[in-house]
């Protein structure tokens, strides 16, 4: 049994008002129109569905059943139709955001938080991961944007500077070095050195400091995570280096962070989109609730400004 849409639209009109000429003016068609139509269901389902006279028209029991069948599906398509255009709208859906675990942990908050009050039907996904991942997601399309370090956006995708955030030297809070205002890369080399894995963006750059700074780093003490870091410099067990975002993630340690120089370094993360397709509707709105808040410039951690 195969009856499309307008089939039941029709029949519906005619069931409900039990009416030819209220439906057909209803449906803006001709009475003849609307008698052909539901002649030609009665003829494929081989059952009268109303009784006419020159006075009236009435259901049949078939007729009732077919009615409330038709209700049903009519019913179900306006709500998946309007499901359809509040999210083509972009006022449903989701929208799926990969970034580095020190963007998720200290920016994303904030932005999901004003992105629900504007948009309370769009689901947000964080994806967070290294560096050498996140870009890819947007690649692959199992995100539809990206917030990560300029070096490691796939060459076919949109970017647009979005933050950067400064190092900092991570350092027990009771040696010396803590008692300075800012503290060199060279003078870091006193201490052990506990550097994030090779494959972390943070550990790209302290090397590329390191190398800048014309020094060399004896002893490293190699940690596969922040909160690591952070309780082995907690401990008196050597210093490190973290930018703005990742530093924040140590605030369960005691430590004493001093701006690092000679050289200055600042991490830089893009903003990212796919190149060869358009974002969402829903993505459209969490990109331009981003550009809101760096155009209203809202406060962020020290060490961490607008691009």
């Amino acid at each position: 049994m195969d009856l499309n849409l307008r089939e039941l639209q029709v029949f519906a009109a005619v069931a409900q008002g039990l009416s030819f000429t209220a439906a057909a003016t209803q449906l803006h068609v001709s009475q003849s129109a609307l008698s052909r139509t539901v002649a030609g269901l009665e003829s494929r389902l081989r059952v009268r569905l109303l009784d006419r006279t020159t006075r009236a028209v009435a259901l049949t029991a078939e007729g009732a059943a077919l009615l409330a069948a038709a209700l049903r599906v009519l019913d179900a398509h306006r709500g998946a139709m309007a499901e359809l255009e509040r999210q083509l709208a972009g006022e449903r859906g989701t929208v799926t955001c990969a970034t580095l675990p020190s963007v998720a942990a200290v920016l994303l908050p904030r932005v999901v938080t004003a992105f629900h009050r504007r948009h309370p039907d769009i689901d947000v996904r964080i994806l967070d991961g290294m560096a050498s991942a996140v870009g890819q997601r947007v690649a692959t399309g199992d995100a539809d944007l990206a917030i990560t370090v300029a070096s490691q956006v796939p060459a076919a995708a949109r970017r647009r500077p979005f933050i950067q955030d400064r190092f900092f030297a991570a350092l027990p809070p009771r040696h010396r070095l803590a008692e300075r205002e800012q503290v060199s890369w060279a003078q870091l080399t006193e201490l052990p050195f506990i550097a994030l894995g090779p494959d972390s963006s943070v550990r790209q750059l302290t090397d590329v400091a390191f190398q800048l700074a014309d020094t060399q780093v004896s002893n490293v003490v190699q940690a596969g995570n922040v909160s690591t870091v952070g309780g082995l410099v907690a401990a008196g067990l050597g210093a490190s280096a973290l930018p703005g975002l990742v530093r924040a993630l140590t605030g369960f340690a005691e430590l004493a962070h001093r701006p690092l120089v000679g050289p200055v370094i600042q991490r830089r993360l893009d903003l990212v989109t796919p190149g060869d397709r358009e974002p969402s509707p829903a993505a459209r709105l969490f990109l331009r609730l981003l550009e809101d808040l760096r155009e209203d410039a809202i406060p962020l951690p020290d060490g961490v400004e607008w691009r």
